[in-house]
């Protein structure tokens, strides 16, 4: 009779305090699993923590017309290199504090680090920058026909080619053969329009 007063009253019959905490306990559990499982994506997302080997690779071709149509002096850019050198960085800054520069990094065959750095700045202060801190070793390596000044540094090691309006460098963590190789490579982007 209980029960059909229950229904009469209109007022619902509440759970045990058993089944309420067994309740809370499987939605603390849930909740829990999807927090977990959020932050889990996150984690794995993070581009800080990919695995050595995903260095992006990039595009050059569109910001080295656009340079070489600005700069004060003959911009390069590597040609006949082999797919497996990536262009990994790419930059022109009109005016800092070297002048005009332009900069193109790279991974070569085995993710070595190598670069090409111009300016048209003051070249002692741009050298010393850009291979931070590697020093002349008064030796040459001849590269096209022309002796380009060997530098080796804790960090980096580097080529230096000084002409009267433009100091170009390849440097990098890649082997001096490597730097050879990229250097000889370079070649002037041509001015379009």
């Amino acid at each position: 009779m209980a029960a059909a007063d229950d229904r009469t009253t209109g007022e619902a019959t509440r759970p045990s305090a058993g089944r309420r905490g067994l309740a809370s306990v499987r939605n603390m559990v849930v909740s829990l699993v999807v927090i977990c499982g959020g932050a889990f994506a996150l984690v794995a997302l993070n581009p800080g923590d990919q695995p050595e080997g995903s260095t992006p690779t990039v595009s050059y071709d569109v910001e080295a017309a656009t340079a070489a149509r600005a700069a004060p002096y003959e911009l390069l850019v590597p040609e006949g290199l082999s797919s497996d050198w990536r262009a990994t960085s790419v930059r022109y800054q009109p005016a800092g504090d070297f002048g005009a520069t332009w900069r193109l990094g790279f991974l070569d065959p085995d993710e070595e680090y190598a670069a090409l750095a111009q300016a048209d700045g003051a070249p002692d202060d741009f050298i010393e920058e850009i291979t931070q801190g590697a020093t002349d070793t008064g030796e040459t390596a001849s590269v096209g026909g022309r002796d380009w000044a060997r530098y080796e540094g804790d960090k980096y090691d580097a080529l230096v080619l000084r002409d009267a309006d433009v100091t170009t460098v390849v440097l990098g963590t890649a082997p001096l053969d490597r730097l050879t190789h990229f250097a000889t490579a370079l070649t002037p982007e041509p001015v379009q329009g």
